[in-house]
């Protein structure tokens, strides 16, 4: 039995509808946000959740506490899955930081893993702090499931580091819709498997479909 990491992002909010950068700013889920998570937590609602744990802003500890709530379960705040502080362009849309700073959103679009805006958080120092917590939570809740819940960017950053991708392409070729589920199984803390990605059916009416399929030596290797 795998160590089972339900990872969600936080339902919608009103900044994320006018497509605002707000990885620091605190901002509560829009109605619209709660409807979503609260069709994620009926979709759950038969699921085993040992543990709950949340970025400590109010859109991720809301959604945390409504997908929790029906197995009893207090979410427990970790800082370190907040997400990517975006420095001086906190608040602004994307188009009026394309407009106020155009070389630095270019190098930014460009190379997100190392480059931050001025004040704000590289990808490399939001998996500094993040890949920890991750891999601590797997390895203290070994063949348990444990919802994790954090935000659009930490979540991309932390899949491509799990699965060996390059983070660098993170915003590229990966999303994370407001309340998508992702589901990733550990053979260890190095092992990880996607089962399920960015899944918001629960949502949109469109039943997911999961591959099981035997697992590689890879996996399935005695030893960490």
């Amino acid at each position: 039995m795998p160590t089972r990491i339900y990872l969600v992002r936080h339902g919608a909010t009103e900044l994320t509808a006018e497509d605002r950068f707000a990885g620091a700013t605190d901002v509560s889920l829009s109605e619209e946000g709660r409807g979503q998570v609260t069709a994620l937590a009926e979709r759950l609602r038969c699921d085993t959740l040992d543990a709950v744990y949340a970025s400590p802003m109010g859109r991720t500890l809301e959604t945390a506490r409504i997908i929790a709530k029906p197995h009893d379960v207090e979410p427990l705040t970790e800082p370190d899955l907040r997400e990517i502080d975006y420095g001086h362009w906190e608040g602004k849309t994307r188009d009026e930081v394309e407009t106020g700073y155009p070389d630095e959103y270019e190098a930014w679009q460009e190379d997100p893993l190392t480059i931050a805006p001025a004040g704000g958080e590289s990808g490399i120092q939001v998996l500094a702090r993040a890949l920890p917590v991750m891999r601590r939570i797997v390895q203290q809740h070994e063949r348990r499931s444990v919802l994790v819940v954090s935000h659009k960017g930490t979540n991309r950053l932390l899949v491509s580091s799990l699965l060996g991708f390059d983070a660098r392409g993170y915003r590229d070729r990966l999303d994370q819709s407001p309340a998508a589920l992702t589901i990733l199984d550990f053979a260890s803390v190095t092992r990880a498997r996607l089962r399920v990605f960015n899944d918001v059916s629960h949502y949109e009416g469109v039943p997911p479909r999961v591959l099981q399929r035997r697992l590689s030596r890879w996996w399935s290797r005695p030893g960490r």
